[in-house]
């Protein structure tokens, strides 16, 4: 699968050092995306809509998501999102 959502502890979030990853901010918006690596995030506000070819996922705050290496994606924010992101 070429999206994977999870939820962390506490604990987990810790260990991995999320909160020390920069954060990226997007207000409500659509837009198509091409991934090129793979991407690890973990959502502080916000929710959005990611359509692909395999279905539709929700992400919101709370989720930690991990978007594979050549996900073409449209992005269709429905509440400003901010969160913690890294390129493993």
């Amino acid at each position: 699968m070429s999206i994977s959502i999870e939820q962390l502890s506490t604990k987990e979030v810790e260990a991995r050092s999320i909160k020390s990853w920069p954060i990226w901010t997007k207000e409500v918006s659509r837009f198509d995306w091409t991934y090129v690596g793979d991407e690890e995030c973990y959502l502080i506000e916000g929710e959005a809509l990611i359509e692909t070819d395999e279905g539709n996922f929700t992400i919101k705050a709370g989720d930690f998501v991990t978007f594979e290496d050549g996900l073409s994606c449209i992005w269709d924010i429905k509440s400003d999102i901010k969160k913690y992101y890294n390129f493993p």
